[in-house]
């Protein structure tokens, strides 16, 4: 999973194995460590009871959750993103989850292996 936070939005994109795994485990995360042992964690989950999308942080936890339904249905189309404004005083966090694909430009030590091909947005079965 990676993480882009700029301002007040926050964006996550997704490889083909990890919205795999959000589908079928409800649940991935991802996890940076710092010098001195701190680490900045990554939740994505899903939940059958959730209204909506939510976000929250907490001792060093983002954790962004779904409702099932709307997981699924993006997990499973060609839908590429999944958008959400959630309230904040004074202004909007704005979310964003989409599904990874490869880079325009090759990267030194870019792996896109696992990424969505661009000519299929379906992930394989």
């Amino acid at each position: 999973m990676k993480l882009r936070i700029k301002g007040d939005s926050v964006r996550l994109r997704l490889a083909r194995t990890e919205v795999r795994n959000l589908l079928e485990a409800g649940v991935v995360e991802e996890a940076t460590r710092f010098p001195g042992g701190a680490q900045l964690r990554c939740v994505l989950s899903t939940g059958r009871g959730a209204s909506g999308v939510a976000a929250a942080f907490d001792g060093g936890t983002l954790t962004v959750s779904l409702p099932q339904d709307v997981a699924r249905r993006w997990g499973t189309s060609e839908d590429v993103e999944i958008r959400a404004t959630l309230p904040l005083d004074g202004g909007a966090l704005e979310l964003l989850i989409e599904k990874d694909f490869p880079c325009l430009t090759v990267r030194p030590g870019e792996d896109d292996s696992d990424a969505f091909p661009r000519d299929r947005l379906l992930p394989d079965p």
